[in-house]
């Protein structure tokens, strides 16, 4: 009798086991089970004495859909400037992005998170969720997440490396592949579904900081020339009303397609124009602090009043181009009434943001 309920034991434990989905599933590291992107180079080959997966660009599986729970692969090490990780909960062009930078071991961004947005990486938006963490300079390093609803929790070689509490893209589901640039080796790639994400939009409510623009007229992307701006223009430019995150970021290629998108630095410079009405019952000035990626020319009221360039190493080579509130302080000179702020926000790649506040 004991020994009949041990087993019914056992076969509940299974059953409940498999009813929540918590099977592990080895994605084959064979052609017949992965899809490349147009331009990604993909091949197999036995290496180490295990199957592995050489990959430059984007690959996706084949008939996986991916919710909530734990994205294990491995990586062989390697010290030259390359990336590798995962993409996940993939819908047309949005998709979670967390990767590894196996040239940055020990730095402070090498492993890093950011959404993605009709294809365009948005990684200068968000300084915070990069950290620092070592990889092995020989054999596999191993990189697993766990996903449940909005947060991600990543370990490297089994400690523990960054938390994101409120992953981006608003997708709850979606396709999961991987990621490489410039070449890396993958092996033993699994994915073990836990369950359906709970919809918890809108994020929880904070109140934004005082002074904070938290909505934006903002129009659709245009090729960008340097000297051809006209802003009499601008107010035949239909526009979309949008909002920021809380702290006042607005990520612009979450709500505007470029006409040419995903190919990094070879993008080519698109530009959009980000606007606002101040209004004021007298005449005053009023300080205007603010930043952007990548360059961005300010117009008060059809008068140019800033130009500035913050792209990825126009400063220096280690400059990141990462985005601060107060990084830029001007002062607005209001006239009575209406005032229109507008912001032509240029970007080629990296994070296409703006955020501002009236101090």
């Amino acid at each position: 009798m004991t020994l009949l309920r041990n087993t019914l034991w056992v076969g509940m434990l299974v059953a409940a086991h498999l009813l929540h989905g918590q099977t592990t599933q080895n994605i084959p590291l064979q052609p017949s089970a992965w899809t490349a992107e147009p331009g990604s180079e993909l091949t197999f080959e036995t290496f180490d004495g295990r199957p592995t997966l050489l990959l430059n660009g984007k690959a996706f599986a084949n008939n996986l859909d991916f919710s909530n729970g734990v994205l294990e692969l491995e990586v062989y090490a390697n010290q030259k400037r390359s990336f590798a990780g995962f993409l996940f909960r993939k819908q047309q062009q949005n998709f979670e992005e967390i990767y590894m930078r196996m040239h940055k071991s020990r730095q402070v961004d090498a492993v890093q998170y950011t959404p993605t947005y009709h294809g365009e990486s948005n990684w200068q938006l968000y300084p915070e969720h990069q950290a620092q963490v070592a990889f092995l300079t020989e054999g596999w390093n191993q990189l697993r997440i766990e996903v449940q609803d909005l947060a991600a929790t990543v370990f490297v070689n089994g400690e523990q490396a960054l938390q994101v509490e409120h992953l981006k893209s608003g997708n709850l589901s979606g396709a999961v592949g991987i990621w490489a640039l410039f070449g890396n080796r993958f092996a033993n790639i699994k994915v073990t579904p836990t369950g359906e994400a709970g919809a918890k939009e809108p994020y929880p409510i904070r109140t934004p900081p005082v002074g904070i623009i938290t909505e934006w007229e903002l129009t659709e992307a245009k090729l960008y020339e340097e000297g051809n701006i006209d802003p009499a223009s601008f107010v035949q430019m239909p526009t979309q009303r949008v909002r920021t995150e809380t702290s006042g970021l607005l990520p612009i290629s979450k709500y505007v397609p470029k006409p040419s998108s995903g190919n990094f630095e070879g993008n080519p410079e698109v530009y959009t124009v980000a606007s606002t009405t101040i209004s004021t019952n007298q005449v005053l000035t009023q300080w205007f602090s603010f930043d952007y990626s990548d360059k961005i020319i300010l117009y008060l009221n059809g008068a140019p009043i800033f130009y500035g360039n913050n792209a990825f190493r126009s400063k220096n080579n280690q400059f990141q181009g990462h985005l601060g509130l107060g990084a830029n302080k001007i002062p607005l000179h209001l006239k009575k009434g209406s005032n229109m702020l507008q912001c032509v926000v240029i970007d080629k790649a990296n994070g296409w943001g703006l955020i501002g506040k009236l101090e």
